[in-house]
């Protein structure tokens, strides 16, 4: 089964997150099919991407599997720089990029989410960046995406407190810009005649002028994020972390 689905309907293409049975976790399969998807999508003529994930979740984050896998540098390096690549492309895509989030977006998933230029929620989907449970620090540019929609010093807090909000929450924390009681992927799909009847060239060269004077930073970002990774992967609170999540225990972190 393809981990990523992707199909084209009427000058939208749809990115479709699919391992259901886990959330939607990314393991390394699935970031690969992920970035061969979001190269297909730079190189056709759609002026929108919606980007979802099946089942009951948009997506859980990393898969903890992959994280055991981390010790080894090459493997490491070809998760992180297909995670870097991935957040830079759709950050740098000439698109309208909206993502529809039902259920959970946690972690990976919530950078993943916030790629986009609007979110669209289920008024229960939980959204948090939760990698301080597994002793790690967010990936896939999470500080930066954070950053520019709450702030430096709130996104700080809300990494630190492994808080999920919903709702009315998330929008007020700046997380999700439209959040619906319904499915939201077909609200996603409400806005699309709305987008189609708008001057989308305009919408695009402001875009433009905003990314072009943050892309240096996104970077470092994704570069400082990366070297932490590593750091904090040798590190007793991340084999904690891991170990507790797969035996569903609480850890017990040392601060080492």
């Amino acid at each position: 089964m393809e981990t990523v689905l992707y199909e084209r309907k009427q000058g939208v293409s749809y990115i479709h997150l699919n391992r259901p049975d886990n959330f939607n976790a990314l393991n390394s399969e699935m970031l690969h099919e992920l970035l061969e998807v979001v190269k297909s999508i730079e190189e056709n003529e759609d002026k929108i991407v919606i980007l979802t994930g099946k089942g009951k979740a948009f997506c859980a984050g990393g898969d903890i599997n992959m994280m055991k896998d981390f010790r080894e540098k090459s493997f490491f390096d070809d998760v992180m720089d297909t995670i870097g690549e991935i957040a830079l492309r759709l950050y740098q895509m000439p698109k309208i990029i909206v993502s529809a989030v039902n259920g959970s977006a946690a972690g990976l998933g919530l950078s993943l989410a916030l790629t986009a230029d609007y979110v669209v929620a289920h008024q229960e989907a939980k959204l948090g960046m939760l990698f301080l449970g597994v002793g790690l620090v967010p990936d896939g540019g999470g500080h930066f995406w954070l950053e520019q929609r709450m702030g430096t010093h709130q996104a700080k807090q809300f990494i630190w407190s492994m808080k999920q909000v919903q709702g009315k929450e998330a929008k007020l924390f700046g997380l999700v810009d439209i959040f619906t009681d319904g499915d939201a992927l077909d609200h996603a799909k409400s806005l699309l005649d709305k987008l189609f009847h708008s001057p989308i060239q305009s919408m695009l060269h402001t875009k433009k002028v905003y990314r072009s004077t943050k892309i240096k930073v996104l970077k470092e970002y994704l570069a400082q994020e990366k070297h932490a990774q590593w750091e904090l992967g040798k590190t007793h609170d991340h084999q904690e972390g891991v170990s507790a999540f797969l035996e569903k225990r609480k850890p017990l972190f040392k601060g080492e």
